[in-house]
Formats: C-alpha cells, sequence, structure tokens
C-alpha cells in the first residue's frame, strides 16, 4: 500500500514523550495493571484513519465523532455522575455517558455500570485528577475494538471520545489532513454483550 508522507506511522508516535508538564501514575485495581503499548505491525497491513472519525459506542449503538489524538496515551469518555461501588469483593463504576447522537441530531443519556479496570492520576499544572478507568466496546469502520478508557467530563471538549496512542496501535495509521475516512459498518455481533444497566 503506497502512504503519503502525511500519514503518520503509529509505530514511530508510540515513541512519542508524554507532553511535558503532565505526569500519568496508574494504580492496579481488581488485579488489572495498566496494558503495555506494544509496537505496531507491518505499516502494509493497517488501515488508514482520518485524525476525526465516526464511530459507535457499544452497545447502545450511539453514533458519535471520535477525535484520533497520537499525543494522548489512554483513550478518554466524557462521562458523568460517576460513583464507585463495590460488587462481589470487587471495585465496580457507575456512570453515565451523555452525547448527541450525530446520526439522529438527538441527545443521547446511556446509563453504565462496569469493573474498575484500574485507576489513573493525571498530575498537571492544576493539580492533580483522579481517574477511573473501565473497558468499553466501540465499532470503527468494520471492526469492534474493547479498549480502556478514562473516564471523565469532556462537556467542555468538541468530542465527547477521543483515541489515544494504546487504542490507535489496535487500530491503524492516521491521515491527518483527512476526516471519516472509514465508512461505518459494524457486523451484527456488536449488538450484543450489553454493558448498559438500563437505570433510569
Amino acid at each position: 500500500m503506497q502512504l503519503s508522507s502525511k500519514v503518520l506511522s503509529i509505530a514511530a508516535l508510540l515513541g512519542a514523550s508524554m507532553l511535558s508538564g503532565t505526569a500519568f501514575a496508574e494504580a492496579v485495581v481488581n488485579g488489572n495493571p495498566p496494558d503495555e503499548v506494544t509496537q505496531a505491525g507491518d505499516v502494509a497491513d493497517k488501515v488508514v484513519v482520518g485524525w476525526v472519525e465516526k464511530g459507535l459506542i457499544l452497545p447502545e449503538q450511539t453514533a458519535v465523532k471520535i477525535k484520533i489524538d497520537s499525543g494522548a496515551l489512554i483513550s478518554s469518555m466524557h462521562a458523568v455522575n460517576l460513583e464507585e461501588f463495590t460488587r462481589k469483593d470487587k471495585k465496580w463504576v457507575r456512570y453515565d455517558v451523555t452525547v448527541k447522537d450525530v446520526d439522529t441530531d438527538e441527545r443521547v443519556t446511556m446509563n453504565f455500570e462496569q469493573p474498575l479496570y484500574r485507576k489513573m492520576t493525571v498530575r498537571g499544572a492544576g493539580g492533580e485528577d483522579h481517574r477511573p478507568v473501565v473497558k468499553m466496546r466501540m465499532c470503527i469502520g468494520n471492526r469492534v475494538f474493547e479498549e480502556q478508557f478514562s473516564l471523565r467530563d469532556r462537556s467542555d471538549m468538541n468530542y465527547p471520545v477521543l483515541l489515544g496512542r494504546q487504542t490507535i496501535n489496535h487500530i491503524g495509521l492516521i491521515d491527518v489532513d483527512s476526516t471519516f475516512i472509514l465508512p461505518l459498518d459494524c457486523p451484527e455481533s456488536a449488538q450484543g454483550n450489553s454493558a448498559a444497566t438500563g437505570r433510569g
């Protein structure tokens, strides 16, 4: 596959250092350590994505705009009303994801209860921010990915979902001059394995 110079190789991006002034501390929760960032495979095998794509938050099939951001390590999802609790001696987190469905132009609120995968502390100029990390399923293009997402209020951001390098490594290469390259064609199996609670 012939790739232009504007398409960034994820293998190169994975060697980039974190932005200055920000540090991450990650705690093991429920026996889950942070994932390591693995090296990307052969460039010819990688799918090319734009720096903004449309994807589905599963299992609700809610279509959202996703920013593909090689400057971030960890993926992030907009979430509010976060509440941690214990279920069968394991830590869980309850939260609401309110987004605008880009297909219907309607605001949708999804209620989730997920095992708390781990905790992440972000230290920046404004102090410490403690964020829960959960595993969520998303469909991008014709593939379903289960990835780690830190949960935080992103209502002041343009995009409710941001994909960082850990997730980008599983998807492909970034064409930094293009958006919405991949047609959304999720498999029927993406409708299963519901993680939403149906609260409210």
